[in-house]
C-alpha cells in the first residue's frame, strides 16, 4: 500500500459528496421496486459507478460476459474487501450472498437488502440449504448470482480456499459459472492492501478507503465453465485454480485437503 495519503480538505470532500451519494441511493432504493429488472439493473450498475468515482477508484475489467437477459450465469469471485460489491455491480448485473451480519451496518446493510441481497448464516446448514434453493430459483428465473466462496476476506496476497457448498445450486440450473479474480493497487503498480476489510469495522474501512489518493480495481473473469457435467467440488477448484493463476497468487488450502478437493488419504 502507498504511503500517500489525501489532505484533510480532500478526504471531507469526499466523505460530504459520499454522504449526498447515500442520500440519492437511498432515495432510489424507496422506488427500486417498482421498476422493471431491467431498468432496476441499470440504476444499482450507475450508482455502483459513482460511488467508485468519489472515491477515485479506477475501473479496469477484462473478459466481461455477455449479458443475457434470460439466461442467469454464477460468478464466483475472490473477496478482499466490501468494494468487491460495488465493483462488480457497475460491471455485471447480479444479485449477491453476503453474510447475515451486513444486513445490521448503517445504510449500506439497508441499501443491500433493498437491491435484493441473500442473507446468510453460514455456520448454520439450514441456513445454506434455504440460500440455495433461493438461488437456483433465481438462476432458472433470469438472474445472475456472484458468491464469495473463500467465506472470508484477505489483503489480496493469497487466495483462501473455496467452499463449495454454495456452488451446487450451478449444478442443479445447468447454467454457466464465470470465475472472477478482483485486484487492487496503487497507482505504481503495488498490491492496495489500504482498502482490504480485514479485522477493522466498516467505520474504520471506509476513513481508510476515504484516505487513498487513487486506487485501481481490476475485475478480470476467466472463461466460463459448464456445470452441468461437473459437481460442485470440482467447480470449486477450476475456479479456484484460475483465480489464483490470474492473480499470480498462492492458494491457502485446509490442512485436510489435498490439490484435487477431497480430504487427504481419500481418491
Amino acid at each position: 500500500m502507498s504511503a500517500a495519503r489525501v489532505s484533510t480538505l480532500t478526504k471531507s470532500i469526499r466523505l460530504i459528496r459520499l454522504l449526498m451519494h447515500f442520500v440519492s441511493g437511498l432515495l432510489q432504493a424507496l422506488l427500486y421496486p417498482y421498476f422493471s429488472r431491467t431498468i432496476q439493473k441499470r440504476m444499482a450498475r450507475r450508482w455502483a459507478r459513482g460511488f467508485l468515482h468519489i472515491l477515485n477508484i479506477e475501473l479496469r475489467t477484462g473478459n466481461v460476459p455477455p449479458c443475457d437477459q434470460h439466461k442467469g450465469v454464477m460468478l464466483v469471485a475472490n473477496h478482499i474487501s466490501w468494494l468487491d460489491i460495488l465493483v462488480i455491480l457497475a460491471t455485471f448485473p447480479v444479485r449477491f450472498v453476503a453474510k447475515a451480519e451486513i444486513r445490521s451496518w448503517p445504510l449500506l446493510g439497508w441499501l443491500s437488502k433493498r437491491a435484493g441481497t441473500l442473507f446468510i448464516e453460514r455456520e448454520k446448514r439450514s441456513d445454506t440449504l434455504r440460500t440455495n434453493r433461493t438461488i437456483g430459483e433465481l438462476l432458472i428465473k433470469g438472474d445472475s448470482v456472484v458468491v464469495f466462496p473463500e467465506g472470508m476476506t484477505s489483503d489480496g496476497g493469497v487466495l483462501h480456499h473455496f467452499h463449495a457448498s454454495l456452488l451446487q445450486p450451478a449444478v442443479a440450473a445447468h447454467t454457466l459459472l464465470y470465475p472472477a479474480a478482483i485486484r487492487y493497487r496503487d497507482p505504481d503498480g503495488e498490491r492496495n492492501t489500504g482498502v482490504a476489510y480485514v479485522e477493522i469495522s466498516i467505520v474504520q474501512s471506509l476513513l481508510r478507503i476515504l484516505d487513498q489518493p487513487q486506487v485501481e480495481a481490476a475485475l478480470i473473469f476467466g472463461p466460463a465453465i459448464v456445470c452441468a457435467s461437473r459437481n460442485r467440488r470440482e467447480l470449486a477448484r477450476l475456479a479456484e485454480h484460475t483465480i489464483a493463476e490470474e492473480l499470480s497468487i498462492e492458494i491457502r488450502r485446509m490442512a485436510d485437503e489435498t490439490a484435487s478437493g477431497l480430504p487427504a488419504g481419500q481418491p
